[in-house]
């Protein structure tokens, strides 16, 4: 069931849980979530990067697809199809292609100029009944052309984006893209305090959830967060299960380099990490609260 993530993000903010945002890649990795999400009775986030919208020939066949598989299998639960780190073109490229919630990335612009693009957005993205996310501060690291440096995000800035309407903060906490290096300080947990404070009610966003120890990740969602971006994680498990498979030699046993076969174990490496995350971040249960 298609929706904006605006409702099922309030319900978890109340419930002190947080919503999964899976990144989607390709046919596999959309039907794996959508599958497991079903099965736990979990709303979920497809989250689509630029980079990847463009790897499957652009936001309109990404949109049609999970449109089409949404119905061919019969999900019942919450799904938002959702823009992530978008450009302020590319927010309007998928609010034309149909999907149900959008995230403009103007961290990189001077705070003027962020909260000038983003209160545009957010009265088109509401319009027409689209959710919205805006970021504050950046996100370490590099995911699909999107480099940061990890600066946490000012407190005051996050409550003046928050003021616009959006649906949804992220705000940058140390946390970063990829994996996490050894000598990583951890999460700024006094920064996500300070945010929570300013912004109330605001479901915050924590990007980055691969490699985040569970007890810091129970923490954020104690402070306020209620949305977790996860993608590196699905492709590690990914290519570990795929390899697996290749160096045990069963892409050579009868027709087992056909393709659905090929990428069956990846898939369902997909389907537990995701269910994993799920039951980590207390979304098991609760699509239909």
């Amino acid at each position: 069931m298609l929706v904006s993530a605006t409702e099922m993000l309030k319900k978890a903010k109340a419930g002190h849980y947080a919503v999964g945002q899976f990144n989607i890649n390709n046919l596999e990795w959309t039907k794996s979530i959508l599958l497991t999400a079903q099965e736990l009775n979990s709303p979920v986030i497809l989250g689509v990067s630029e980079g990847a919208g463009k790897y499957m020939s652009g936001f309109k066949t990404v949109a049609a697809m999970v449109k089409a598989m949404d119905e061919e299998l019969g999900i019942t639960v919450p799904v938002a199809l959702h823009l992530d780190h978008g450009s302020y073109e590319g927010c309007y490229k998928c609010i034309k292609a149909g999907f149900t919630s959008i995230m403009f990335d103007g961290s990189h612009y001077p705070i003027e100029e962020n909260v000038a693009k983003t209160t545009e957005l957010v009265n088109v993205a509401h319009a027409l009944g689209l959710s919205i996310e805006a970021e504050v501060g950046s996100i370490g690291g590099e995911e699909d052309g999107v480099v940061g440096a990890g600066e946490c995000a000012d407190p005051k800035e996050c409550k003046m984006i928050a003021d616009l309407g959006v649906d949804m903060l992220a705000a940058g906490i140390g946390n970063i893209h990829g994996k996490y290096p050894e000598n990583w300080a951890g999460l700024s947990f006094e920064t996500l305090d300070a945010v929570q404070q300013e912004t109330g009610i605001m479901p915050l966003v924590l990007h980055g959830g691969t490699g985040i120890p569970e007890d810091m990740i129970k923490k954020a969602i104690d402070l306020g967060v209620s949305k977790i971006n996860v993608n590196t994680e699905c492709q590690l498990s990914f290519q570990e299960a795929t390899r697996k498979y290749i160096e045990e030699g069963k892409d050579l046993q009868g027709k087992g380099f056909d393709p659905r076969k090929l990428l069956a174990p990846g898939a369902q490496a997909i389907c537990d990490t995701v269910k994993e995350k799920m039951e980590l971040f207390g979304s098991v249960g609760k699509a239909n609260d």
